[in-house]
């Protein structure tokens, strides 16, 4: 353990602080291309739940999934080719691609890097933390 926080573990005969950094004895290496799930949440977490066409973060029940080649026009549920949108810009576009609706897409979607999706899914990482990320 390398840093600790104020709580404590408790058990019968032991107690310990809980762990805020601990140190690996080894390295755990993890698979080179971990197989990430495309679904709403997923989509959301990787576009920090803004709305790709105009910027804004309306909050999640006003935000959906959209695709960039409509799924009418043979567009996959594919991390290229889906985006966060707010409703509005949802509409707005309807099925016609970016392009042709004038609304270009802030920044191209992509498959994230694992760890990027997990410290989104789990919010900021805690200010401890931040000294021993690279």
């Amino acid at each position: 353990m390398v840093e600790a926080t104020r709580a404590r573990l408790r058990a019968e005969n032991l107690s310990m602080p809980v762990p805020s950094v601990i140190r690996l004895v080894a390295y755990v290496r993890l698979p080179h291309r971990m197989a990430l799930p495309v679904s709403r949440r997923t989509i959301l977490a990787r576009d920090n739940f803004t709305c790709q066409y105009c910027g804004g973060s309306p909050g999640r029940a006003q935000l959906t999934v959209d695709h960039v080649v409509p799924s009418s026009r043979g567009g996959a549920s594919t991390w290229e080719n889906v985006v966060t949108a707010c409703l509005a810009c949802n509409q707005r576009k309807g099925n016609r691609t970016p392009e042709e609706a004038g609304m270009p897409l802030l920044a191209p979607p992509g498959r994230p890097r694992y760890v990027a999706l997990v410290m989104l899914r789990q919010g900021r990482a805690a200010e401890s933390w931040m000294k021993y990320m690279y």
